[in-house]
């Protein structure tokens, strides 16, 4: 990157640092840092979706509805993270496929499942062969995002769910007595007052979320984790001409004061959500509010 990086044996230390973090695989790693806070950028909104469709399904009065939306929340919360992620994104991924050679080739007359294999016609893989690797790279991405936004919206769903059944039914009866329907009476009582009681749950997952993001790796996406193992390893004069030891410690304490400071700043923006959401209402937040000191 810098002028004076042509040959690396030459340099002194401030110098031999800056060319060395400014190589390919460096900005690897800074490149990956932006992919994580676009993975939570992305999943934080999609999964409160998930988890609001699924709450509210779950308290549907049409019973093959609610059981659908309980069985989401039971089935998801009830399986390991990491068995989730590592069996979704494959079922996922040849969902897509199938679909794909279903409509594209219907002439094929071999089996789809081969023993372990499972082979579709070239029009169908996802992505294509011929794909340039942005592609390859976006749509892992893609089901990145759809899993964690899934595996977390489940989690949500439950916290949600117990937030409506939190909301006083008194008020919901008294917006009914004023003449609002049952659907006036969700919309502009219930969820506006559920996200006081949803809040706290909601932060201890986003928390998760933040602290789950080093599983990309499992779906084929570079995170933070990969190159701090792939750049902190032993590296020998052969291959690199930036030989050094093993310093996969120090990368990994850089990841620790990443994570760190993003929780606390996190933390810090969660807070003064709460006290926004809770200012007058009758909650132990806003009780709290009206008793402390001017």
């Amino acid at each position: 990157m810098f002028s004076f990086c042509t040959d690396p044996s030459t340099l002194e230390s401030a110098q031999w640092l800056a060319c060395y973090l400014t190589t390919g695989k460096h900005m690897g790693l800074y490149w990956s840092v932006l992919t994580v806070l676009a993975l939570l950028a992305i999943t934080a909104p999609a999964a409160i979706l998930f988890g609001f469709g699924g709450a509210t399904a779950a308290r549907s009065r049409f019973a093959p509805l609610r059981w659908v939306g309980k069985g989401y929340i039971s089935i998801v919360r009830g399986v390991p993270d990491i068995a989730f992620f590592l069996f979704f994104v494959i079922a996922l991924d040849q969902l897509f496929e199938w679909a794909r050679h279903s409509v594209l080739c219907p002439d094929w007359d071999q089996p789809i499942r081969q023993g372990n294999d499972f082979v579709v016609c070239a029009a169908a893989k996802l992505p294509l062969s011929s794909s340039p690797q942005w592609v390859h790279e976006t749509y892992g991405f893609f089901l990145a995002i759809l899993t964690f936004a899934l595996v977390f919206g489940a989690f949500t769903a439950n916290v949600l769910f117990g937030a409506m059944r939190a909301v006083p039914r008194a008020q919901i009866e008294t917006a009914e007595a004023y003449g609002m329907s049952e659907r006036q009476a969700f919309w502009r009582i219930m969820v506006p007052q559920m996200w006081v009681f949803a809040l706290p749950g909601l932060s201890n997952l986003w928390m998760v979320l933040i602290k789950a993001t080093p599983l990309l790796f499992l779906l084929g996406v570079e995170d933070i984790v990969y190159w701090a193992r792939e750049l902190g390893g032993t590296k020998t004069p052969q291959f690199t001409d930036y030989p050094h030891g093993d310093w996969r410690m120090w990368y990994f304490f850089a990841l620790l004061v990443f994570y760190l400071l993003f929780t606390k700043f996190s933390e810090v923006v969660l807070d003064r959500v709460m006290k926004s959401l809770t200012k007058g209402q009758a909650t132990t937040g806003g009780e709290a509010q009206r008793k402390a000191p001017a």
